[in-house]
């Protein structure tokens, strides 16, 4: 098979990836192209290094829909390290304080049903949100403290999984936005001793969960890149936490070529999943809350 014929524009679709420790989020992309012969694809938001877990990457049309991965829910399971702050409050930074350990299994459930609920969190120094253009690790990184705005996050629930005399293990869901080392932090201020991310997982994005999900080294076992393409799965699927909505053949018409239509079994508000019967999936739609729906995000259509 020639090089060039192992490229294909035309391959669309999500590959929900279990992304290893120790790497960035773009080298996982990287490799994941090159072993399904794609140029074009995108993830859906940065893991840190230590990170590992569910990343949806996207391929070809499908990548008109990895801001909806970055703005839906995640949930996580963390290895909370106590005893010790960090400089970017994971295992990766260089500690600043040690402090004794001295909680209980009664203070930490207490300090946890703290930070559940909306408030709003500061994002730290060392993340790649962007100030004057420029990620905020980069500026940390030269001593610089930049100021930066709150944002509004929600937490909706959290688990305590296991306790020791030097660490916890916790599950979260929150919403997108949420920084777990922001958590960690604060948790170890709040027991007086200190604490980092020691482990991270993502476990779920919306209504992806990362037990569906395959590993770098699964994809390089899969024999031939054809068969590799087969672990894309379609992009509507991936978005089921988005409400459904079908259109008239009529209705579809008129959306396609950007106009406002009227539908039925419309949200309120919000972005939903939009259907014809003859085509299929459409895209995304914004309802207005009059009872229309104006097109947000549209796929590559041939009829409707």
């Amino acid at each position: 098979m020639k090089a060039s014929d192992r490229i294909s524009k035309a391959v669309s679709g999500i590959l929900l990836l279990d992304k290893p420790s120790e790497i960035s989020s773009n080298l996982a992309l990287g490799k994941v192209k090159a072993l399904l012969g794609v140029r074009k694809a995108g993830h859906t938001g940065n893991l840190d290094p230590i990170a590992t877990g569910l990343l949806p990457i996207c391929f070809g049309e499908a990548t008109k829909a990895a801001g909806f991965f970055l703005d839906a829910d995640k949930c996580y399971r963390t290895l909370v390290r106590l005893g010790a702050s960090t400089t970017t409050g994971d295992r990766e930074g260089d500690v600043i304080e040690r402090r004794p350990v001295n909680t209980t299994k009664r203070k930490i459930r207490k300090a946890l049903n703290e930070f559940v609920g909306e408030y709003d969190q500061l994002p730290p120094m060392y993340s790649a949100v962007k100030i004057m253009g420029e990620p905020l690790y980069k500026y940390a990184r030269r001593g610089i403290e930049v100021q930066r705005k709150t944002r509004r996050v929600r937490v909706y629930e959290i688990k305590l999984l296991n306790f020791d005399d030097s660490s916890i293990e916790i599950e979260l869901s929150c919403s997108s936005g949420y920084y777990v080392r922001v958590l960690a932090h604060q948790l170890g201020e709040r027991l007086a001793c200190g604490a980092h991310v020691e482990s991270l997982r993502r476990l779920g994005v919306g209504s992806l969960h990362v037990d569906d999900s395959y590993s770098i080294e699964e994809i390089e076992r899969v024999p031939s890149i054809e068969q590799r393409r087969e672990l894309l799965i379609p992009c509507d699927q991936t978005l089921t936490h988005l409400p459904k909505v079908d259109l008239s053949s009529d209705a579809a018409y008129y959306l396609c070529r950007g106009q406002a239509v009227r539908a039925g079994n419309l949200p309120s508000e919000g972005v939903v999943r939009l259907y014809e019967d003859s085509v299929g999936f459409l895209g995304i739609g914004k309802s207005l809350g009059d009872g229309r729906v104006a097109p947000k995000r549209l796929f590559h259509v041939t009829s409707a």
